[in-house]
C-alpha cells in the first residue's frame, strides 16, 4: 500500500541549407510528438531480435534467413539503426555479406568492426556515400580506402567520404585516395592528414566540397590543384599552418568558385585571418557562406561591408567574435548568422557547430543568459541542446552548461510544453554525464533540479532505477535543506515507480536511505517542525516500504517504530497520522515482522486512531489491526486483547460510509496479494469485511486497473469462495457478492471462463 498521489546540417555542405524555418519549433514539437514511423519500428525490432531471427554460420558470425531481401532504402536504414544502437560489430555486419542487401547510402560511425568484417559486408556493395566518423581504431583509413578501392565500381561512383576522427596507424605515411576518381566530398576533420596527403586529393578530377578542419596540414597551395572545381572548402582550426596571411590569402583569391568558406578557429588562439580577409576586395565574389567565428578584431562594420560587396551572401558566421550586435544582421533579409546577439543566432549556432565543443560550448553559454527568463516552450532549441550533449559526452563545459540550459527550457510550466519524447532524451543524457562525471557536484545538483519538475518525474519514460540510486546517494550526503527537501521529495515520487524487485536490488543505497529518512523524521519531531520536508519523509518512507520487506526491516532495526511512536504523540494532524499509520501498515503486511508492531504503544496508538473522525486515518488503523490480529498464534497470551481489538473493528467498520461512497481513493495498491490470507480467513469476519471493503473501494475509483489486478493475481476465485461458503459472515459474503456482480463487464475483459 502507499500513499496516493493526485495527480540542421553540417557545415560541410557545400551551400548552407535553410535549416532554420519560421515554424521549426513547431515541427520538432511535432516530430518528436508523433509516434515512430512504422518502419522505424520494425527496424528496431528486427535489430532487437537479429540473434533469434539469424542463423549462425562457422566462423561465429551471422547469416540472414536465405529468401529475406531488402529494398536498398531499407537496407540503408537499416545499417544506420544498427549503427545508432551500437549493434554493428563484427557478428552483426555479416549480414550485409551477399545480395540480400543492396547498399548504397552506409553510416558506420562509432562502429567498432575488423577491417577483414567492413571489406566482406560493405566492400561488394555499390556505395555512393560512406560516413566512417570515429569509426574504432581496429578499421583505419589505410584499410577502408583500400576496402573501396578493390571495388572498381565504388572507385568510379563514390561521391561522399567522411573520415572525421578515423584513425591511421603511426607507420602509415601517404594516404592515397587518387583511385577514388569519382569523390565528390571528402571530410577529414581531426584526422592526421598532412600537406602531401593534401596534394594527392587536390588531384581528385571531381572533388567539390573538402573539409580539413583540425589536421596537420602545413601549407594549402596544393588547393589551387583544383581551383576550378573547389566549391566548398572548411579549415576550422588549421593550428599546423606555416604559411603567412598573405600567401595563405593569395591561395584563397584564386579558389574563385568557391561558395561556402569556413576558417573559423578557436578564441583562445586569436587568430586574425578573418581580420585580414574582410579588408580584400577582389577575394571571393560567388561567396555565398562564410564562418569566422572564433576570429579576433572582427567588427560590425568590416562585415557589413563585405556582405554588402557580396549581395548573394547567405550565411556568416560570427560566434565568439565581436560583431553580429548591428542593426543590420537583424533587419537583413535571408541572411541567416551564427553568433551569440539573440535567439535567432544562437538557435543557428547550435545547430551548425553541433560537431565543434568549441563553439557548441560558447553556444550554450549564450543561451543560458537568454533562457533564464524565459516562459516560452521552445522545444527546438531543447533538441539542439540534447544533440550537443550527445555528441560532446566527454567533455564537462559541454555537459554542465548543457544541463544548465536544459533546466531554463523545462521549468514547470515549460516542461509541458515540449513533448515527451525529447523531455526522455534530455534526461537519459543528463544521467549519462551523471556517470561520465560522478564527482562534479554542480552537474549533479542540475540534474537533481530537473527531476523535480513533476512532469517529467511522474509522465516522462527514463530509467528511474538509476535515478533512485542518484537521488538515495544523494540524500546521504547531507547538504542544505533546499536540496535536502528536494531529495526527498524526488525520493518519495520515484519509490512509487520501482517495482519490489528494483527497490530489493537497491541494498545499500535503501539502506542508507531509511536511515536518513529516519534521522530527518526524528529531527523534525524533536523540533516540533511539521514542514514541508517532514511530510515529504514520512511519504517517502510509506512509499519505499510498500511491499518491500527489506525496507521495513531497515525501518525497525533503525529504531522506527520508537520514533513513529514519538510522532503520533508529539502531532494530531490527520495528514501526518495517515502517513505513519500507513508505513506501519506496510510493516503489518510482512508476516515476519508483523509481530514486531505488538507492542503496547503502537497497539495503543493504532487502536484510539481506529477512532477517527477522518476517514483514511481510520482505515489505515484498521488495516493495521486486521492484519495484527489475522494470525492467532502471537496472541496466545492475549487473546481477551485479540478479541476487544477485533470486536472494535467489525463495529468501525459497520459506522463507514458504504465503500463505494462519492470520495477520492484513500491509498493506492500495487497488488492485492497481502489481502488474499485475510480473505481466507472465514472464522474472522472482522478482518474479512475489512479487506473486502478496501477491495471494493479502489475497485470502483479505478476498475480498469484494480479488476484486472485481482483476475490476473487470482483473486476472484477467494471471492466466490466467500460467497459460498456455508458459514461465511452474510455481510462479507454480500460485499463479495457486489464485487463480483457490480464489477462483473470489467472482470470480463480479463477473464472470458464463468466467475464462479
Amino acid at each position: 500500500m502507499v500513499h496516493f498521489l493526485h495527480p540542421g546540417l553540417s557545415p560541410r555542405t557545400i551551400v548552407p541549407p535553410d535549416a532554420h524555418k519560421d515554424d521549426l519549433g513547431c515541427g520538432v514539437a511535432q516530430e518528436e510528438a508523433s509516434p515512430y514511423s512504422l518502419v522505424n519500428i520494425c527496424l528496431n525490432v528486427l535489430v532487437a531480435n537479429l540473434e533469434k531471427l539469424c542463423s549462425e554460420r562457422s566462423d561465429g558470425t551471422l547469416c540472414l534467413p536465405e529468401h529475406w531481401s531488402f529494398p536498398q532504402e531499407l537496407a540503408d536504414q537499416f545499417v544506420g539503426v544498427m549503427t545508432w544502437q551500437g549493434k554493428l560489430t563484427d557478428r552483426t555486419a555479416s549480414i550485409f555479406r551477399g545480395n540480400q542487401m543492396k547498399l548504397k547510402l552506409v553510416s558506420i560511425q562509432k562502429a567498432k568492426i575488423s577491417t577483414a568484417a567492413f571489406i566482406q559486408a560493405f566492400c561488394h556493395h555499390r556505395l555512393i556515400e560512406l560516413d566512417a566518423t570515429a569509426v574504432h581504431t581496429d578499421l583505419s583509413i589505410p584499410d577502408i580506402l583500400s576496402g573501396l578501392c578493390s571495388n572498381s565500381w565504388i572507385q568510379q561512383n563514390l561521391r561522399c567520404l567522411l573520415l572525421d576522427s578515423a584513425s591511421i596507424p603511426r607507420n602509415s605515411r601517404l594516404l592515397f585516395f587518387g583511385q577514388l576518381t569519382g569523390l565528390r566530398i571528402l571530410s577529414v576533420f581531426s584526422v592526421c592528414f598532412h600537406s602531401e596527403d593534401l596534394a594527392n586529393v587536390s588531384q581528385l578530377p571531381r572533388l567539390e566540397s573538402l573539409d580539413i578542419s583540425n589536421t596537420l596540414v602545413t601549407n594549402i597551395s596544393a588547393l589551387l590543384t583544383c581551383k576550378d572545381r573547389l566549391r566548398s572548402l572548411t579549415m576550422h582550426y588549421l593550428k599546423c599552418l606555416t604559411m603567412t596571411k598573405p600567401q595563405i590569402l593569395a591561395v584563397i583569391r584564386e579558389l574563385k568558385c568557391l561558395l561556402h568558406l569556413d576558417i573559423s578557429d578557436h578564441r583562445q588562439l586569436k587568430s586574425d585571418l578573418a581580420f585580414h580577409l574582410l579588408q580584400q576586395k577582389d577575394i571571393l565574389p560567388n561567396i555565398v557562406s562564410l564562418d569566422i567565428s572564433g576570429g579576433s578584431c572582427i567588427t560590425d562594420e568590416a562585415v557589413e561591408l563585405f556582405i554588402q560587396q557580396r549581395p548573394a551572401m547567405q550565411f556568416v558566421g560570427l560566434l565568439a567574435t565581436d560583431a553580429g550586435y548591428s542593426e543590420f544582421f537583424a533587419t537583413a533579409q535571408d541572411l541567416r548568422v551564427a553568433g551569440g546577439a539573440n535567439m535567432s543566432q544562437i538557435s543557428e549556432a547550435l545547430s551548425r557547430y553541433r560537431n565543434r565543443s568549441c563553439f557548441m560550448k560558447e553556444a550554450l553559454y549564450k543561451l543560458f543568459a537568454e533562457t533564464f527568463a524565459t516562459q516560452v516552450a521552445m522545444p527546438a532549441i531543447l533538441k539542439l541542446v540534447a544533440i550537443g550533449m550527445r555528441n560532446h559526452p566527454l567533455d564537462l563545459p559541454v555537459q554542465f552548461t548543457a544541463s544548465a540550459c536544459a533546466l531554463n527550457l523545462t521549468r514547470q510550466d515549460l516542461a509541458r510544453g515540449m513533448p515527451v519524447r525529447l523531455l526522455s532524451e534530455v534526461t537519459c543524457l543528463l544521467f549519462k554525464a551523471l556517470k561520465n562525471f560522478p564527482h562534479y557536484q554542480q552537474l549533479q545538483k542540475n540534474c537533481l533540479l530537473s527531476l523535480t519538475n513533476s512532469r517529467i518525474l511522474v509522465d516522462v519514460p527514463f530509467d528511474r532505477f538509476d535515478a533512485a540510486k542518484f537521488v538515495m546517494r544523494w540524500l546521504c550526503k547531507h547538504e542544505n535543506p533546499k536540496m535536502q527537501t528536494m531529495a526527498v521529495s524526488i525520493t518519495s515520487i520515484l519509490a512509487l515507480q520501482l517495482s519490489p524487485e528494483q527497490t530489493a536490488q537497491l541494498k545499500e543505497e535503501l539502506f542508507m536511505a531509511v536511515k536518513e529518512l529516519l534521522a530527518i523524521v526524528k529531527q523534525k519531531t524533536t523540533e516540533n517542525l511539521d514542514d514541508v520536508t517532514f511530510l515529504f519523509t514520512l511519504k517517502a518512507l510509506w512509499n519505499l516500504t510498500d511491499e518491500s520487506p527489506a525496507a521495513c526491516k531497515h525501518v525497525i532495526e533503525n529504531q522506527g517504530l520508537t520514533i513513529f511512536i514519538q510522532v503520533l504523540e508529539t502531532f494530531s494532524e490527520s495528514t501526518i497520522q495517515s502517513k505513519v499509520l500507513g508505513l506501519l501498515n506496510n510493516i503489518a503486511e510482512v508476516r515476519e515482522l508483523s509481530s514486531k508492531l505488538m507492542t503496547e504503544d503502537v497497539v495503543k496508538h493504532v487502536s484510539s486512531l481506529l477512532h477517527s473522525k477522518e476517514l483514511e486515518v481510520s482505515y489505515l488503523a484498521a488495516g493495521i489491526i486486521a492484519h495484527l490480529t489475522s494470525d492467532k498464534q502471537p496472541w496466545i497470551s492475549h487473546d481477551l486483547q485479540r478479541r476487544a481489538l477485533l470486536q472494535d473493528l467489525y463495529t468501525t467498520i459497520q459506522n463507514w460510509p458504504s465503500s463505494s461512497c462519492k470520495m477520492t481513493a484513500l491509498v493506492t495498491y500495487r497488488s492485492f496479494k497481502a489481502f488474499f490470507p485475510l480473505l481466507g480467513n472465514i472464522s474472522r469476519p472482522e478482518v474479512q469485511l475489512w479487506a473486502l471493503w478496501a477491495m471494493y473501494h479502489v475497485c470502483s475509483k479505478n476498475p480498469s486497473k484494480y479488476c484486472k489486478m485481482l483476475v490476473e493475481e487470482e483473486g476472484l476465485q477467494l471471492l466466490c469462495d466467500i460467497q459460498k461458503h456455508s458459514e461465511a459472515d452474510p455481510q462479507a459474503q454480500h460485499i463479495a457478492a457486489s464485487l463480483l456482480d457490480d464489477f462483473r463487464m470489467h472482470f470480463m475483459n480479463y477473464q472470458r471462463p464463468p466467475l464462479c
